[in-house]
């Protein structure tokens, strides 16, 4: 599997993210968590579902009737990815104006500032 992967498009995102949170799932049932919290035709799903599966974003199982899709690659990576690109499109690389600019961004609680700092620890000491 290649490491360049595209990045996946916000309605692409969207499916990763239900494939992720359910794991191999049929399109039909992708379709109907998206649905929830969008009106989508099923046939819409289906043709990203293709387009993905071309991209290498998600493998599709064939063997049975309806086909099974599961994502290429975990959330981890997807998120590690994302935030690679953001960090040089739109922070010209700096890692300081990324963590400001997520961190203004929206209030962080005291429990979420202490694990960001055990985790700058854990990086600075080489153990992450």
């Amino acid at each position: 599997m290649p490491d360049d992967l595209p990045k996946p498009t916000d309605a692409e995102l969207e499916i990763l993210t239900v494939l992720w949170s359910r794991g191999p799932s049929t399109v039909r049932e992708v379709h109907e968590i998206v649905s929830l919290r969008k009106p989508t035709q099923y046939t819409t799903v289906l043709k990203l579902i293709q387009i993905m599966t071309a991209k290498g974003l998600v493998r599709r199982d064939e063997k049975q009737r309806a086909h099974i899709c599961e994502a290429t690659r975990s959330r981890e990576w997807t998120q590690r990815q994302i935030a690679g690109d953001l960090l040089e499109r739109a922070f010209n690389g700096s890692t300081r104006s990324l963590m400001l600019g997520a961190l203004s961004a929206r209030k962080a609680s005291k429990k979420d500032l202490a694990e960001l700092r055990r985790l700058l620890d854990e990086y600075e000491k080489g153990t992450r």
